[in-house]
């Protein structure tokens, strides 16, 4: 028996090392280039030094789809190379894109909503079959009204977020809720969706309170915030805190022994550190030897694109951005993606469709969306926009 099995991973062993070691021809590779275009800024400082902002986040998330895609494409004669193009914080998007040369057809972006359309205007002219992922903007008027044709969106939505969060709460019987948001204007983006999602689910939003406290939370946190916090009675209290200024002072500081749920406490996100099944865990080493940090949500929304545009590529075996647009947007594209369901892209607005998990420091909670909320065609459509109250003219032409 030990000599069978022992021949029978010798003879492996030889076939595999003879596909490693004697590749195609190099004109029989289908090359596949890949622009990864982001924007240098600087960030706002913050009460806390905890959370360092690293300034590759996206970027060895798209680097990592790279590596995984070469890893089967070497046996599909599928070659894939990324580029890397940054824009200056101060700088006109068109002046950065202009020094690049011509762009690729296929790009991973994580830049913000308005330099995304910017984008999306100048592909227009020059290259009007390229094909976008958002990697980096959670805006839900990129997934509704103001959707993109040549977009598709690999990072959730603010919608998807505050859904998976308000899924949770109801199935605590959390309902009535005190809504607590920062300055950003993501966080007046994430607040609104959290509005609309008590709304849908039919929960209740009792006070509704703008964070405008500049004082030093880290000396009189357990004075300001139960002041902040005293006015109504509340089940939870929800936060949207993109900068991490005060949301982290609220856990044990609010007036009344209530959960915390958004920016702080109980968070919905596209991936966390502390996903670790369905095989995440090797995604999660790998992500670390490479980039010396946790994989982080843009980190996988990066990575998410790289590897759609792989797996469209070896289904069609194509390089086009049309062909694969048209296989990705098909009921035919399925991504596995470490999150324990296949994921694809909705038809309607470009989104791709992908489990939340609800996380805190230390551990998964639980993902959403949660047994019990059923959709005719897929459970994941319970978050964010539905085909029926979509808005996206776009994807309709």
């Amino acid at each position: 028996m030990k000599k069978t099995l022992y021949g029978f991973l010798f003879i492996f062993a030889f076939i595999l090392s003879g596909a490693t070691q004697h590749p195609a021809n190099a004109s029989d590779v289908t090359k596949i280039s890949i622009d990864y275009i982001a924007r240098d800024f600087m960030l706002p400082p913050t009460l806390s030094n905890l959370d360092p902002f690293a300034a590759d986040t996206g970027l060895q998330g798209a680097m990592l789809g790279i590596a995984d895609s070469n890893t089967t494409g070497r046996f599909l004669d599928q070659d894939f190379k990324l580029r890397t193009i940054i824009i200056a914080e101060e700088e006109e998007l068109a002046d950065g894109l202009e020094k690049t040369g011509k762009l690729n057809g296929l790009i991973v972006t994580t830049l913000p909503a308005g330099d995304l359309t910017a984008l999306s205007e100048m592909l227009d002219e020059s290259a009007p079959e390229a094909l976008v992922f958002n990697a980096g903007a959670a805006d839900n008027s990129l997934r509704n009204a103001e959707c993109i044709r040549n977009v598709l969106h690999t990072l959730p939505s603010w919608a998807m977020l505050s859904d998976a969060l308000a899924q949770f709460a109801l199935r605590k019987r959390w309902t009535e809720w005190l809504l607590l948001t920062g300055p950003d204007p993501d966080d007046r983006q994430f607040s609104s969706s959290l509005r609309q999602s008590a709304k849908k689910f039919g929960t209740k939003i009792v006070e509704d309170i703008e964070w405008d406290t500049n004082s030093d939370l880290r000396r009189n946190a357990h004075e300001e915030i139960p002041l902040l916090t005293n006015n109504s009675d509340y089940d939870l209290v929800a936060v949207t805190d993109r900068f991490g200024d005060f949301a982290r002072y609220l856990p044990f500081n609010t007036f009344r022994p209530r959960p915390v749920i958004g920016s702080e406490g109980l968070q919905p996100v596209a991936w966390s550190r502390v996903v670790e099944q369905w095989g995440a865990a090797q995604l999660q080493s790998r992500f670390t030897e490479q980039a010396g940090r946790p994989m982080q949500a843009v980190d996988y929304a990066a990575w998410a694109a790289v590897r759609s545009i792989a797996e469209a590529a070896a289904r069609t075996k194509s390089a086009d951005p049309a062909v694969l647009r048209a296989y990705m947007l098909s009921d035919k594209f399925q991504l596995a993606a470490f999150k324990g369901r296949k994921m694809s892209f909705r038809d309607w607005n470009g989104q791709l469709r992908q489990p939340i998990p609800l996380v805190h420091s230390r551990a998964v909670v639980t993902t959403a969306p949660l047994d019990g909320f059923l959709h005719p065609v897929s459970e994941m459509d319970t978050l964010g926009f539905d085909r029926p109250l979509s808005k996206c003219e776009a994807f309709k032409k």
